[in-house]
């Protein structure tokens, strides 16, 4: 078994839902390829988050972006406001979505659902560059083809 471990840094994004498969892919791509494994995808900040939801239509992220709007209004009367209104519903968000998800590696590739994508979730009007640790685990692809 092998363990990989890589950080990307994303570039800052407005407030949404970004789709980073491509970057994540690409950092996969320069590790030792895996013939089977998993790849634990690992947020390190507290205002955004990361899902895995479908990647085809435009509107499942505007629908998702709007949806938690509405769950974690700005206009909430939170307590943490130092931060500016943005940042404790951004708090609330990635607490609800999570920092981390973690997918299947098979062949040195993502083992996606057809309509699947990995998702930054930027929960901040101006939240940064985002550092994302990459994590990988697995069967190196050589050695699965020993006898």
């Amino acid at each position: 078994m092998t363990w990989i471990q890589h950080e990307i840094v994303l570039a800052p994004r407005r407030r949404g839902f970004h789709l980073i498969t491509a970057e994540v892919e690409a950092a996969l791509g320069a590790m030792p390829q895996l013939a089977v494994g998993l790849l634990h995808v690992f947020i390190r900040h507290t205002s955004a988050s990361l899902s895995i939801n479908e990647n085809a239509d435009p509107d499942v992220p505007r629908d998702l972006e709007l949806a938690l709007n509405g769950i974690a209004r700005e206009d909430f009367p939170y307590a943490h406001t130092l931060e500016g209104p943005d940042d404790m519903p951004a708090h609330v968000k990635a607490s609800l979505l999570g920092s981390s998800v973690t997918v299947p590696i098979r062949g040195g590739r993502l083992a996606l659902g057809t309509w699947q994508g990995i998702y930054l979730c930027e929960h901040r009007d101006r939240g940064g560059p985002r550092h994302v640790v990459l994590t990988a685990h697995g069967q190196p692809a050589a050695a699965s083809a020993a006898p």
